[in-house]
């Protein structure tokens, strides 16, 4: 496999401390063994290739999905949990010149249908997943967002789905959400979740639909075969009619091939604080159950979980080491007590990052593998993987059936990043000038 960081970054080290670890025991997946067939095989594990595999098992179709690692390993086990609409960063009108007119209000409805379908998987399958939040709330950290958001909410049409709330600044302590924050818009869409109850949960679901699980049964290649693809693991091969990447920030370069270049994993790092009693949350002032971001361009995510622990994340380091990662999680850390001086003294015994997948064109993709007949892939949803995953397996698996129902804004093929293997010196650059638009 060829990655663009060190091997630390795809160890254990980065997850060392992640607290849904303690909420839920991983499943026991077999490793793959022998030689074997599949109609469909997936690699990875995480939200999208569940979900794929879910959709195909409840469709009839023999599906294998290999895990490189445990179940759970990499972002879908210990991301924010923050279940909404998101999973492009590119602006309405550079989504409209990438992919055709109209691909920005196409890619509105895909946000919804992806929350959508989140809310109703955990129904039909009746996850416990914790979930919480009546939408997600963007906080205001300097006056000018502010009156950026009212001109946001001004502009809102009503075809891109319920309209946003403005809460002043003045009102912001009334609706538990205290801060140093200059006012508030509430989108009511989206909810939060316990990541790894919902994946274990999909997973379940996906055995039960007879979808073969594998852990610990990394793919070493891809080799093309007379009747589709030849799959290889350490302990033997897969003989497969399609083949379907989900590996999202943790891909490698040459699996596919394709995958060279056009994207870029980069770290976020959260805490979980330990149970705030009530007279805390009073003492800041924090006592909404809203999951909340703010406008920075470098943002924190944050919200209070139904067990009254504190969730705090922003975007990580840039390098790859254990001294990186103590680095990173002291800055996550400090940031977290300047925002809520109140709980300055609270211990935060979890601590932990992942990888979140970025591309340059600011968007996901879904859909056929270029060059590469009967191989798709699902990637790159800019640190909102929770519903967009979902929505991009259930895709995948509809496309394997026969019915294209993905949106062009998301079928529409990747460009590279320059520089190739080097392209992380590009990062540092970005998120100077991203700190530097954020004062």
């Amino acid at each position: 496999m060829r990655r663009i960081f060190g091997d630390y970054a795809y160890g254990p080290g980065p997850r060392d401390g992640c607290w849904w670890d303690e909420t839920i025991a991983e499943p026991d997946w077999p490793r793959a063994e022998g030689r074997s067939q599949a109609d469909v095989t997936v690699i990875g594990g995480g939200f999208t290739g569940i979900s794929t595999a879910l959709h195909l098992a409840e469709a009839g179709v023999s599906v294998t999905l290999l895990e490189a690692e445990a179940p759970g390993f990499g972002a879908s086990g210990r991301n924010g949990g923050f279940c909404c609409l998101g999973g492009a960063m590119a602006s309405d009108a550079a989504l409209d010149r990438q992919s055709g007119p109209g691909s920005a209000k196409a890619w509105r409805k895909t946000e919804r249908q992806a929350v959508e379908l989140v809310a109703e998987l955990i129904a039909r399958h009746g996850i416990e997943a914790d979930t919480h939040s009546k939408g997600e709330t963007k906080l205001a950290h300097r006056p000018r967002d502010m009156e950026k958001m009212k001109r946001e909410a001004e502009a809102w049409d009503k075809d891109d789905g319920p309209e946003p709330r403005l809460t002043e600044a003045a009102d912001l302590a009334a609706e538990g959400l205290g801060g140093p924050f200059f006012g508030a818009l509430t989108l009511p869409v989206g909810f939060g979740l316990n990541p790894r109850k919902y994946l274990f949960g999909l997973a379940r679901a996906a055995e039960a639909a007879g979808a073969r699980l594998h852990a610990h049964s990394p793919v070493t290649s891809v080799e093309k075969s007379a009747n589709g693809y030849r799959i290889v693991h350490p302990r033997g091969t897969i003989e497969s009619g399609a083949v379907v990447f989900c590996t999202n920030g943790y891909s490698s370069e040459d699996l596919p091939p394709w995958f060279a270049s056009r994207y870029i994993p980069a770290q976020s790092n959260v805490l979980v604080t330990r149970p705030l009693s009530q007279a805390e949350l009073d003492a800041q002032g924090w006592t909404s159950d809203q999951m909340a971001y703010d406008t920075r361009g470098l943002l924190h995510y944050f919200r209070l979980m139904p067990d009254r622990r504190f969730l705090f994340g922003m975007r990580g380091g840039l390098l790859s080491s254990p001294q990186a990662e103590a680095r990173a999680r002291e800055r996550n850390l400090l940031d977290f007590k300047a925002m809520f001086p109140a709980w300055t003294d609270v211990e935060t015994p979890q601590q932990w990052s992942g990888m979140v997948c970025l591309t340059r064109a600011r968007r996901p993709f879904v859909g056929p593998v270029p060059d590469m007949p009967g191989a798709f892939a699902g990637l790159a949803y800019h640190g909102n993987g929770v519903a967009m995953g979902s929505l991009s397996g259930r895709l995948l698996a509809r496309l394997i059936l026969g019915h294209d129902e993905v949106p062009q804004v998301l079928s529409t093929p990747l460009p590279r990043f320059p520089l190739g293997l080097f392209r992380r010196v590009l990062m540092p650059p970005f998120y100077i000038a991203r700190a530097l638009a954020d004062r």
